[in-house]
């Protein structure tokens, strides 16, 4: 499997590329402000063809440039449910600071083809299964990605995780803004992202590349949350 990732010329968002190799088909997750111009040289480097985009939630650093990113080659973007208006008007999203970047003015247009990503079912496209985690809290549509271990070199690899701004590497995505949560973080947390094998690669929508064990036992909003173990009996 092949995962690039480089940093958006604003907020430092992250966008990845994911492929199962050299000269395929590939997914391109959370296009953010200004990336167009070292997307498109990635994609020559490796050969990759683009067949959808990914968003982990709606903000505008993660979205920004995914319509023409998709237009460009007359392919989808799929988001959650619970964030797709995001998608028709970011704007109301905003933290009043961000707004301002903008001059309390956006011009923004849609994807022409926006499809909803259903948390109950893998995401099976371009070669890859992606696993669907819903994980509210930095916003309600919020979900991360999850790609099993693969063979790589003969041998297994980790698994991979595309945590958007729910997690990060000694923090999590922020719960003030419209939309935000703080006790639906807490659940996110700890009964999507604590459960995961403590060698899963997380890859996080700002800041750099980290796992689940290190996060397990360094990251303070981890601690003190405990896996709700399942409900028995009636």
């Amino acid at each position: 499997m092949l995962v690039r990732g480089f940093p958006a010329q604003a907020f430092d968002t992250n966008c990845y590329v994911v492929a199962p190799g050299q000269g395929e088909q590939c997914v391109v997750v959370d296009p953010g402000i200004g990336v167009e111009q070292q997307l498109d040289a990635l994609l020559r480097e490796f050969d990759l063809q683009p067949v959808a985009v990914l968003l982990t939630h709606g903000h505008l650093d993660h979205t920004f440039s995914v319509t023409p990113v998709c237009g460009a080659r007359g392919i989808p973007a799929y988001i959650s449910s619970q964030d797709r208006d995001q998608l028709r008007d970011p704007a109301k999203y905003l933290s009043p600071q961000t707004s301002q970047i903008f001059g309390g003015r956006l011009e923004w247009t849609e994807p022409d083809d926006v499809k909803l990503l259903d948390p109950a079912e893998p995401l099976e496209i371009a070669g890859l299964r992606f696993g669907v985690d819903w994980a509210p809290g930095h916003t309600a549509g919020s979900v991360v990605f999850r790609l099993p271990g693969d063979e790589v070199d003969g041998e297994a690899g980790a698994p991979v995780l595309l945590s958007g701004d729910v997690l990060f590497a000694g923090s999590i995505g922020r719960t003030d803004l419209p939309g935000g949560s703080w006790e639906e973080m807490q659940a996110s947390l700890r009964d999507v992202i604590l459960p995961m094998a403590d060698d899963t690669i997380v890859l996080p929508g700002h800041g750099p590349a980290t796992t689940i064990g290190r996060e397990r036992q360094a990251n303070p909003f981890l601690q003190d949350l405990a896996p709700v173990p399942p409900s028995r009996g009636l």
